[in-house]
């Protein structure tokens, strides 16, 4: 062969040098206070091998007893080893391969067959004694968790491939194999090293090398992420501003790859926005409050591009220096770089005594949710004590968080006393999205003018644009047509995925342009909403652009095909698109990962059902009682599964335990009420229906079958009175005036 057949690939060598990764020693001697502080951080200590220096917990011959369980924690050799239940739930001796993060808990990764690595799911308590640590602790507490539980140590949710790896080291590669069902996983660093936030440094390095640093934009990484930016504080204000406006999220997005509850969407690109690689969750129950408090855990990033703090362009460097992940400075000092002390670290303003917990600017800004038994999580979204919000919508609030004696109430009455009022308690948007969940259409116009709001945070546009796709309409139809096409990806997301109530031919017309949206979180949300587009119905040019990005949402679910949430996806994917077949393959995947994924065997179910196949769907929704006995979809799933069979007894039974066990949302109330009416019992639907209005007083539905079962009973003015309550909600509803006329008469 020539040699000179060699050439044609440097070009790609070349390519593939300059993605390389070199570990973090290689940063070492140009960058030495930077790793210097690196050194020893949570980033660093994110993972490591057992070594006595690194094993916190008691290997000596310590013992956990829990639910009839004993696991054993001990030593042989230089190996430290743990007896507990395995998958098949009997004792089994396991060597920790790993040892996991370092404070306030330490947990240890067991290897199991397939290339699986499992985080056990009993935990070292590293915090001193007298805090209550130094002892073996089960993450769940003292909830009985056998091997058949999917959280059971052994079960998906505690896999390390899929679940922890890729926010615990540097350059993984899960390398899973859905045909043999096995992974391969690697890692170029252990631990969370300078390349994982930096990227792969390879090009940076040849460039300082040659003296060439300065030709590349950014060194030759794909971004910068200093972003601390200057501060300063404007003539006769009392907080700083940045000198310069913030350009892109490129810091805070990096942070928010590990740092956000998310899902991953294929490979990461570094420097890209976070939607490209990643879909978020919304500040949505049941993982936050209607407030966007944290509830669930939810790790920062959700909360904090809430915040004023995010709008005003601050970053995550501006408190935490961002290799040790140390704050900027101690106490109060770190709010006092931007908020002058004389007017906020001061009585006056805290209402607490100096040095008090209460005069700590966290405290009431920030209050802390404890997880995984032992971790306190601050709220990152930085808002003021509203015990307003809580009496009117049972949010939290920092004040009885603190002051555990007393009620919200008091709270509120002690703010007033400082002269604080809150006026926008009607208007505020967590009574809207409350409201709206109960069932109260009135909330609708509120919604859509948050979602209109350019100077509201873009993750609460994002979240009152899919509330208010559930609730169709006109108003819905407008603000999809105002910000269908806004330059932030996550409104175009959650844009895009409002426009279920919409025809399939009707989505296409709106969302053709973002075929090829530069962002995979909008792609993957156009892709689904135009999963029912008829094909053949469209031009050929555009139905294989919509083929192609069906076959690339197909290969990013791909990537994740171990994961029993991604099959259920795919399934629900493939049912838009007709596959009935795919589908089911997928939904009996998820089941095969998770046997106790109640939606998936909901799912199935359902296909059956729309198959004539209603033995097989019947025993599907058995199968999923008897892991959740009073698991509210199923019973309710069975319901109208056997209404539809002609078993009234049965129906009314199952949608009865269906409503009786609904704690959000009024849907199974109002179903089993109709039902009711339906079968010949008016006066207990008539009943249920009135217990389900005095949680919901605005709903529609309820308010409207009240109408007509009281007037088909001749209660002619209780009738009377639920029409005016729905002329008074829907004044421009045609048909709610008819029925008031015709009732008058």
């Amino acid at each position: 062969m020539s040699p000179y057949r060699y050439l044609a690939f440097l070009p790609l060598l070349y390519c593939l040098q300059a993605y390389a990764f070199t570990g973090s020693e290689a940063c070492r001697d140009c960058h030495a206070e930077a790793y210097d502080n690196w050194q020893g951080s949570h980033h660093d200590l994110a993972m490591q091998i057992p070594t006595p220096d690194t094993v916190l917990g008691n290997f000596d011959d310590a013992t956990f007893t829990l639910n009839g369980v004993t696991t054993r924690f001990f030593r042989r050799d230089d190996k430290y080893l743990v007896n507990t239940d395995g998958e098949d739930g009997k004792a089994t001796e396991f060597e920790v391969a790993y040892v996991f993060g370092v404070e306030p808990l330490q947990q240890y990764l067991l290897p199991l067959s397939r290339g699986r690595l499992q985080a056990l799911s009993i935990a070292w308590d590293t915090r001193p004694k007298a805090d209550g640590g130094q002892r073996w602790f089960h993450l769940h507490g003292d909830e009985a968790i056998d091997y058949q539980d999917p959280l059971h140590w052994t079960g998906p949710y505690y896999n390390w491939n899929s679940r922890c790896a890729e926010c615990h080291s540097t350059d993984l590669r899960k390398n899973y194999d859905q045909e043999t069902n096995r992974f391969s996983t690697r890692f170029k660093e252990i631990d969370v090293g300078c390349e994982a936030c930096h990227g792969p440094g390879n090009k940076h390095l040849v460039l300082a090398k040659s003296g060439k640093l300065a030709s590349e934009p950014h060194g030759g990484f794909s971004t910068a992420l200093a972003q601390r930016g200057q501060w300063a504080l404007p003539a006769g204000e009392k907080i700083a501003r940045r000198t310069e406006p913030l350009e892109s999220n490129a810091q805070i997005d990096s942070c928010g790859r590990c740092h956000a509850r998310r899902g991953t969407l294929g490979k990461y690109h570094y420097g890209k926005d976070l939607l490209d690689t990643h879909r978020l969750a919304l500040p949505q129950q049941p993982l936050y409050y209607p407030d966007g408090q944290i509830l669930d855990e939810v790790y920062v990033y959700g909360s904090f591009i809430q915040s004023k703090m995010h709008m005003a362009g601050v970053v995550c460097s501006n408190c935490h220096e961002p290799h040790s992940l140390q704050l900027r400075a101690p106490g109060n000092g770190v709010c006092a770089q931007c908020h002058a002390p004389a007017e906020y670290d001061a009585p006056s303003h805290h209402h607490h005594e100096a040095d008090s917990t209460g005069a700590q600017c966290a405290n009431c800004h920030m209050p802390e949710t404890t997880y995984m038994v032992v971790d306190p999580r601050r709220d990152h979204s930085m808002r003021i004590p509203r015990p307003d919000l809580s009496l009117v919508v049972g949010v939290p609030n920092a004040c009885n968080q603190c002051h555990t004696d007393k009620d919200a109430k008091w709270a509120l009455e002690a703010t007033r006393e400082w002269g604080v009022n809150y006026f926008d308690t009607a208007s505020h948007p967590a009574r809207a999205f409350h409201n709206f969940e109960q069932g109260d259409l009135r909330a609708v116009p509120r919604l859509a003018q948050l979602a209109n709001d350019s100077s509201a945070a873009p993750i609460w546009r994002a979240t009152a644009m899919e509330a208010l796709g559930r609730a169709g309409g006109r108003e819905t139809m407008q603000t999809v047509a105002a910000i269908l096409y806004d330059d932030n990806p996550l409104i175009r997301t959650s844009t895009v995925r409002s426009l279920e109530f919409m025809q399939p031919g009707q989505r296409f017309q709106l969302l053709s342009h973002l075929i090829d949206d530069d962002i995979t979180s909008v792609r993957m949300a156009v892709a689904e909403s135009l999963a029912q587009t008829p094909l053949a119905q469209l031009t050929p040019e555009d139905a294989q652009r919509l083929r192609a990005l069906f076959k690339e949402y197909e290969s990013i679910l791909a990537e994740h095909a171990d994961m029993p949430e991604t099959q259920m996806q795919l399934g629900v994917f493939r049912i838009q698109r007709g596959d009935s077949a795919g589908a089911e393959r997928a939904y009996r995947q998820a089941i095969t990962l998770n046997p106790q994924l109640i939606p998936a065997h909901l799912n199935l179910a359902d296909l059956m059902r729309g198959q004539g196949r209603e033995k097989e769907a019947r025993e599907q929704l058995q199968t999923a009682l008897a892991v959740l006995p009073d698991h509210g979809p199923t019973l309710h799933a069975l319901g109208l599964l056997e209404t539809r069979s002609g078993n009234a007894e049965k129906a009314l039974d199952y949608l009865g335990r269906a409503a009786q066990v609904e704690s959000t949302g009024t849907r199974h109330r109002f179903v089993y009420a109709i039902a009711l009416h339906d079968l010949g019992q008016p006066e207990k639907a008539i009943t249920q229906l009135e217990a389900l209005l005095r949680d919901a007083p605005s709903n529609e539905e309820a308010l409207l079958a009240l109408a007509n079962y009281s007037a088909e009973l001749g209660r002619r003015q209780d009738a009377l009175r639920y029409a005016a309550k729905l002329t008074s909600i829907a004044p421009q509803n045609r048909n709610y005036r008819q029925l008031y006329q015709q009732l008058s008469r």
